[in-house]
């Protein structure tokens, strides 16, 4: 995400209603007729530009070339803007599967081809920073580079790694939700600094709005300003009292205060215990995996292994009590709540 500081909230406006980053792959790149496990459910895989749809991804060949030619649109996007203000959001559907390299990567990394894509998108992160240093407005753009969710385990050696966080993408373990935050920004963010305060992604718009004199809407988000972090004191916290509640098919399944996790009991899916996915072709899920009440310091205990609940009782209170806060608004499946703020599932019916 790309954000050059206007001077006004009404230049904000309009930079945001001037969104230009018009190429795209819509669903995901795996939602395709060659997906390994379901190729029958999914309709051909067209590449977007602004309205129009320009031609179909066939084959794998054409999943090689997607992160050469976003970089591409994005570096020309940011020299048309000039100066101007603007908003870019570059989603790479790398690395996720089915992975794709270009030939200037392939076999270039000691870590297969996993390893290869990874360098392509820095190469791609490298490429956006020396444009937007070509157009004289690097020091004055606030970069964020960041993910949506873990690895997806089941695909083994294309999937990546939690370094040592418990399960992967499809759970509310650690190793499924927490993602690494990138920030440049150097009027706000000092180079170097590391900071160990737990954000979400929803903070991102606050962080946006503050930065920029802006105003959020009159309706009440989510998200805070990560700006009090950007300095990165020791001290740091985080701008939630509670930073998390995690859902799963209308589920909670686990919330997080500070150093602590509490996750309520739930199945959830897992490859531990089974042959590893290999070369795009994914292993089997075990989805029968279950957990109890469990109480996690993430703190001493990142991957989430002891289970603390029966030391720390008025921890487990206080978070029961903020989970049940929450599911009186939006419900719980399994308890049998319906939550006052739940409204019922859009529909769009074709003309």
């Amino acid at each position: 995400m790309r954000l050059v500081r206007p001077k006004s909230p009404q230049q904000l406006v309009v930079c945001l209603l001037a969104i230009q980053c018009d190429t795209r792959v819509t669903d995901s790149n795996d939602m395709w007729p060659k997906h390994p496990e379901s190729p029958t459910a999914w309709p051909p895989l067209p590449w977007i530009v602004g309205e129009k749809q320009v031609e179909i991804l066939e084959d794998h060949d054409a999943q090689e070339q997607i992160t050469r030619r976003l970089t591409a649109r994005a570096v020309d996007f940011i020299e048309r803007q000039g100066k101007k203000p603007f908003f870019l959001y570059v989603p790479h559907p790398m690395p996720h599967v089915p992975l794709g390299v270009g030939p200037n990567f392939r076999g270039t990394s000691r870590y297969g081809m996993y390893g290869d894509v990874i360098r392509e998108i820095d190469d791609s992160v490298g490429q956006i920073r020396r444009a937007l240093e070509k157009s004289g407005v690097l020091d004055d753009t606030i970069i964020i580079f960041s993910s949506d969710n873990g690895p997806w385990l089941s695909y083994g050696d294309h999937a990546g790694s939690t370094g040592g966080l418990r399960e992967g993408k499809g759970t509310t373990f650690e190793g499924g939700v927490r993602v690494p935050l990138v920030v440049r920004f150097p009027p706000s963010v000092p180079a170097g600094v590391i900071c160990h305060a737990p954000c979400m992604a929803i903070d991102i718009l606050p962080t946006i709005t503050a930065l920029t004199g802006g105003q959020l809407p009159p309706l009440a988000i989510d998200g805070k300003s990560l700006v009090p972090l950007f300095g990165a004191a020791p001290d740091a916290k985080s701008p939630h009292d509670i930073l998390g509640f995690w859902y799963h098919d209308r589920h909670l399944e686990a919330v997080r205060s500070g150093r602590w996790k509490l996750h309520f009991p739930h199945r959830y899916r897992s490859v531990r215990d089974g042959p590893p996915g290999n070369n795009g072709i994914p292993a089997k899920y075990d989805y029968g995996v279950e957990i109890g009440l469990s109480l996690f310091d993430l703190v001493s205990d990142p991957s989430e292994s002891i289970d603390v609940s029966g030391a720390h009782p008025e921890v487990v209170s206080r978070l029961e009590r903020a989970a049940d806060s929450l599911r009186a608004r939006l419900g719980d499946r399994l308890r049998d709540v319906d939550g006052s703020e739940v409204r019922p599932v859009g529909h769009f019916e074709e003309p």
